[in-house]
Parts: structure tokens; sequence; C-alpha cells
């Protein structure tokens, strides 16, 4: 079987797929909240490894729905090495009906539209871009590498070029002097370019990332609390106005409380629902049990 270079990551919706590294780490690999890759130099793997990997898999793994190119950083290959190993993925293993990997907004937005439809035409499907926040002092802090007008674009392109989008913020991220900016301009952002499936995630810092995180804030970060974090993401979900229908979820295992739905149809469900759970720690996912 596949021998991984770990650690190996890929999105909660991924768990299932089938997992082809093409690329080590990340090339920007500067953003304070994420040590995902810091262990490791950025790394594009050669052809006949990666051919060699998809060849195995197509022996073993014959019947796989859906592929993740991995690590963090899959969408930074060249335009024609992207579509040679996707073409070749879709010819060794026929039944796969969905091929994604994380893109950055640099990413896209250094893309050419004929080179990102090029790239969607010969089989990469989806990508997963973080968003993170949409307040610009927000993302500065934290090195995010992207200001909110630079996100919106960036997925809007891949929108056009025929990408599903996969987009995640998090909450807490603008710690309690930022989360009223950190939830409107979130909130605004995804209004502007209403990716596909929205997933929200809650701040939780390593221990290896945390000094760095507190120090590029100048000292002035303080945490959210559980019940501060809901009211931001309820600022979120009453703030969005799509202009077509957004598959919103708020249950990964870094969150305290859960919701999901889509907007915005389901707008006034979900309110209703983290209204109900204002002020009742008791319901909340015990603090041990959460990691990003």
């Amino acid at each position: 079987m596949l021998q991984y270079d770990a650690p190996l990551y890929r999105p909660p919706s991924e768990a299932r797929s089938l997992i082809f590294q093409v690329t080590l780490g990340c090339s920007f690999n500067e953003c304070s909240f994420c040590d995902m890759y810091r262990s490791k130099e950025y790394e594009e793997r050669p052809w006949e490894d990666v051919k060699s990997e998809i060849d195995l898999m197509a022996r073993h793994m014959a019947g796989a729905r859906r592929v993740f190119l991995a690590d963090g950083d899959a969408l930074n290959l060249d335009p024609e090495y992207m579509c040679r190993i996707t073409r070749y993925i879709r010819s060794r293993i026929p039944s796969v009906e969905r091929i994604s990997c994380y893109a950055m907004p640099s990413n896209i937005l250094r893309r050419t539209p004929e080179q990102l439809s090029m790239m969607r035409e010969a089989g990469l499907d989806m990508l997963y871009l973080g968003i993170e926040s949409g307040s610009d002092e927000v993302l500065k802090k934290v090195t995010k590498g992207a200001v909110a007008a630079t996100i919106i674009k960036s997925v809007n392109k891949a929108k056009a070029a025929g990408y599903l989008m996969s987009c995640m913020v998090i909450l807490g991220l603008g710690g309690r002097r930022l989360s009223g900016d950190h939830a409107a301009g979130t909130a605004r952002v995804l209004s502007e370019c209403s990716p596909h499936y929205v997933g929200a995630l809650t701040l939780y810092l390593e221990n290896g990332i945390k000094g760095e995180f507190l120090s590029k804030y100048g000292g002035e970060f303080e945490p959210v609390s559980d019940e501060e974090a809901l009211a931001e993401l309820r600022a979120i979900v009453e703030g969005i106005n799509p202009d077509g229908p957004v598959i919103f979820r708020a249950n990964h295992g870094s969150n305290a409380y859960t919701i999901g739905g889509t907007l915005p149809r389901d707008r006034e469900a979900m309110l209703e629902r983290i209204d109900g759970m204002m002020g009742r720690p008791e319901i909340a996912r015990p603090p041990g049990l959460r990691g990003f």
C-alpha cells in the first residue's frame, strides 16, 4: 500500500477518499494559526513516483470514487503537470467521480482563466480554500497572505472556471477585540463569493504554533469564550446573503456547538437552533474532545 510522508492531512469530507501526495508540505507555510506542514520543506513529487502510486492503487482500489491530492499546495503544480496527473488517475481508475485538492487564493489568481479551465476539463473538480476571516486586519495579523478582496476574487475566478468551491472560516480568529469585525467581514466575503460549501471551524492553537500566533498579534490577543464563538457563528449565518445555495456546516471537531443547513433557505431554522444553544454550556463538546 502507499507509504505516506507524514503528517498527512485532508478535509473531513475526504475521509473515504483515495489520497495521493503529489506535493509535500506547503509553499507558503506562514499562516500563524496552522502548523500542519511546519515539519516539511515544500517539494513537488516527480511523475514516476506519482505514476507508480496511481498504478498501485488502480490494482488495489479499482472502485475508488473520490481522490484527494495532497499535501497542502497541489494547485501550486504546473498546470500541465496537474493535467497529466488527473488524466492518468481517471484513465487508470475509471470509477473516480471527483478529484479535489487544497488551493490558496494566490495559486488561483496566478493562473490564467484558460489554465484553470484546462485543469478543470482534465478532471480536477473541486478546490478547498481557507478564507479564515473577512477582516483584513485579522488576515494580516495571522499572516494569511491574502486580504478579503483577493479571496473574493480567487473564489469567483475558480467558480467561473467550473470548480466546486468548499471554503473554511475560523471562529474566534480575531479574538475578543476583533470579534465583531471578523464576523461581519466574514459574512460579507461569503456573500460576495458564495462558495458551494462552507465549513466553520473554531480556533485551536497547538502548542507548537501558539507562541508564534500570539507574537504576531503583538500580545493583544484574548481568546473568545464558547458562547462568544457561538455569537460569531450567529452573526455570520445571519449576515450571509449568497447569490445561490450555500451548504453551511459547523460540525468540525474543533467546534463547541454544531449546526448545519443550506443558506439562505434554512437561515431562520439555523438561527433558532443557535439561539437555543446560547446559555447552555452543558451541551457543548467537552474541550478535551476538540481539535483542529
